[in-house]
């Protein structure tokens, strides 16, 4: 499929996901449609515990309280089963949502493919009506708009 434009609605998806807070792992099912009234950051990544991933996760969860000060929730996806990304989470301090797309079907839906990569590192703000308000998405993936920049991105929808 192709990238969502900005101005289009968000392809929807429900995906296993799992959290740590305060040491303890919490697995769930992570509906984008039960979203609608919040703005949600999708992050899809290649791989956990990689080194760019790790940079990009862990720069957005020094950002997190911005985020959740602006209403809006950040949800990192890759291809990986949930226990890696308990991994990942636990060695990186991250206690945002990891979503594990295995079949690859939200990757698809969001044209982030990358024949031999696996997925296109991108970010979509999706705003509180289910539509993409912004994007970012990676040719090759050794880049990663700043958390900054996405917080600015955020602050447009609640001016």
């Amino acid at each position: 499929m192709s990238i969502p434009a900005v101005g289009e609605s968000a392809p929807t998806f429900t995906l296993p996901g799992m959290i740590v807070r305060q040491g303890v792992r919490t697995d769930d099912e992570y509906d984008l449609s039960s979203e609608i009234g919040r703005t949600v950051v999708l992050a899809f990544y290649p791989g956990d515990a990689t080194a760019v991933c790790t940079a990009q996760l862990c720069s957005y969860q020094a950002e997190l309280d911005g985020f959740d000060d602006l209403g809006a929730v950040v949800w990192g996806i890759s291809p990986q089963a949930l226990d890696s990304h308990e991994t990942f989470a636990r060695g990186s301090s991250l206690t945002f949502p990891l979503l594990s797309d295995t079949a690859g079907s939200v990757v698809r839906d969001y044209g982030v493919r990358a024949p031999g990569l696996g997925l296109r590192r991108s970010v979509f703000v999706i705003g509180p009506d289910g539509i993409v308000r912004w994007r970012h998405v990676g040719l090759v993936g050794l880049r990663f708009p700043t958390a900054e920049t996405i917080r600015a991105q955020i602050e447009l929808l609640v001016a």
